[in-house]
């Protein structure tokens, strides 16, 4: 008997939806998405509310069992369904994990996911120093994925998800991957995952 589909709130060029959306296709879940029109302000009615009082996708509705905020989704998809290496249970290896996280709630955020914003959404940020931000996290992670093919060891985690859809993206607001050979090698790995599924590509800053 086949297992209802997982409900999934989303927008499709929203990074944070993206990473939901790829983590329900790793696991190879089934997965009803549900088109939110943020530009008609679909996240703020009452309907949405109920479901994520921040007005934010995604949300995922998983037979009754509502979560929100794409870095919660990550973690409850990973202990509802995956296995270890998604989130591993030892403590130092939890933490290795959790600390990506952090970057992409922070840096990310504030980094390449903001001078996307600035190109594809018009919103008004300081673009030089998004950009900056963005240069100096990735010159960080270039380093860092060095010594192992993805963010916290050997084998892909929710980490990598949750970082993915805005580094793959970065060139969108106008932040070069080209210096960076261990992220686009990082990136390719991901995608060459079974199950991985795109975001869809904005014509926008280096990419127009």
């Amino acid at each position: 008997m086949s297992r209802p589909a997982i409900k999934l709130y989303n927008f499709p060029r929203s990074g944070h939806a993206h990473r939901a959306e790829l983590m329900l296709s790793l696991l190879q879940l089934p997965t009803e998405l549900i088109f939110v029109d943020l530009a008609k302000g679909a996240h703020k009615t009452p309907e949405f509310l109920a479901l994520n009082p921040f007005g934010q996708v995604p949300v995922i509705d998983d037979g009754g069992t509502v979560v929100a905020d794409s870095n919660a989704i990550l973690v409850y998809l990973a202990k509802r369904y995956g296995n270890d290496d998604w989130l591993p249970q030892e403590p130092a290896a939890a933490a290795r994990v959790q600390r990506w996280l952090s970057v992409a709630a922070g840096p990310v955020a504030f980094g390449p996911s903001a001078a996307r914003l600035v190109t594809v959404f018009g919103y008004s940020f300081n673009t030089e120093e998004v950009i900056n931000r963005a240069h100096a996290l990735f010159t960080v992670m270039e380093g860092e994925l060095s010594d192992t093919p993805f963010l916290t060891g050997d084998k892909p985690s929710i980490a990598d998800v949750a970082n993915y859809s805005y580094i793959a993206h970065a060139p969108e607001g106008n932040v070069s991957l080209e210096p960076y050979p261990n992220i686009r090698a990082w990136l390719a790995r991901i995608e060459a995952l079974p199950g991985f599924v795109p975001m869809p590509r904005t014509a926008a800053g280096l990419q127009a």
